[in-house]
């Protein structure tokens, strides 16, 4: 399989600048799929500060499964922010959401707002950044 790899010469903090890997190759030296790691990493599989790619896991990291400080994928797992699909954080929102403040279409937390709960305190959270549009997430009576 065709397996492209970019690796900057800048470091910090001993990781490269910036790690792209392309493809899905094994690495012939450890048997192993190749990960890029790095400040900004991009690949299948990603690790750094950035991180982007179908498994990610970062400061901020995107990607299909997603977990890091904020987590933004299909399935999120944020220790402070999660969005996606599935999210699951301190503060989460997507489709299911569990949070300490959830948003969602359906959404479980301590102050949760979504289909299936309205909880007042997520309604005044959730305002502050998301302005009037939360009104249109509410149920009417």
């Amino acid at each position: 399989m065709f397996v492209y790899e970019y690796r900057s010469k800048k470091e910090l903090f001993g990781l490269p600048l910036v790690h792209i890997v392309y493809g899905l190759g094994i690495n012939p030296l450890t048997g192993r799929f190749r990960v890029a790691k790095g400040i900004i990493a991009i690949g299948n599989i990603a690790i750094g500060g950035l991180a982007i790619g179908g498994l990610s896991f970062g400061m901020l990291s995107i990607g299909g499964l997603a977990l890091g400080l904020a987590a933004f994928g299909g399935a999120a797992i944020g220790l402070l922010l999660a969005l996606g699909g599935m999210a699951v954080g301190l503060i989460a929102i997507g489709g299911g959401a569990i949070g300490y403040y959830a948003l969602g279409g359906g959404a479980w937390g301590t102050h949760a707002l979504g289909g299936n709960v309205q909880d007042p305190e997520a309604v005044e959270f959730f305002k502050r950044f998301l302005g009037s549009w939360v009104e249109h997430l509410q149920r009417k009576p």
